[in-house]
């Protein structure tokens, strides 16, 4: 007996298939109609909980309530439109930049980190930071040093909590203001961070 799907018989319809089913001789050629399912055994009910006591109610309470939930920090975005227009017609600027050229990995973000939540104080809203496109012959710097890592590195280090606080979004400056090798960074006003 096959099933439509979506249709669920009912006990007594398949009971009364069964009963023709038990009727009919199967055509020449063809197996005999399949056999009466075996009744599936009942599942066990589950065992009853142990009778608690106050006090280990009151801890396991205590224990299972969640923690508040921070909120989420909306994403990173992108300068708008109008903004990214008014930069490469220079009729907006940069208030404050910072070259991270020349700085290994942990001086860079410290600076850029000491950089970003002093621009916050002053009132900055639109900020550059250079970071070097990271050019050079075969992509190395001495002792096996990869070119390019600032760049890399930058955008990751502008997503993570510490700075996350201080930054609406980022986005690759304009070419008169160095390109791929420099970012626009908008940094949330004090009372927007939590300050």
């Amino acid at each position: 007996m096959a099933r439509r799907p979506g249709k669920t018989l009912t006990e007594a319809e398949i009971a009364l298939w069964r009963q023709v089913a038990r009727t009919v001789t199967p055509l020449p050629g063809r197996g005999a109609l399949e056999p009466e399912p075996k009744p599936e055994p009942e599942p066990e009910p589950p065992p009853a909980p142990a009778p608690v006591t106050a006090t280990a109610s009151a801890a396991l309470m205590l224990t299972t309530r969640p923690a508040p939930a921070k909120p989420a920090q909306p994403p990173l975005a992108p300068l708008e439109r109008r903004l990214r227009t008014q930069l490469r017609r220079g009729r907006q600027g940069v208030e404050a930049s910072i070259d991270l050229h020349g700085m290994r990995q942990d001086e860079a973000h410290h600076a850029l980190r000491g950089f970003l939540r002093l621009q916050q104080q002053r009132g900055a809203r639109l900020v550059l930071v250079v970071t070097g496109k990271g050019g050079g012959s075969g992509g190395l710097s001495g002792f096996g040093e990869e070119r390019g890592i600032l760049r890399r590195n930058v955008p990751h280090w502008l997503s993570l909590p510490d700075l996350r606080a201080l930054v609406l979004g980022f986005d690759e400056a304009e070419q008169r203001h160095g390109g791929a090798g420099a970012l626009y960074i908008r940094l949330r006003r004090g009372r927007e961070a939590g300050l």
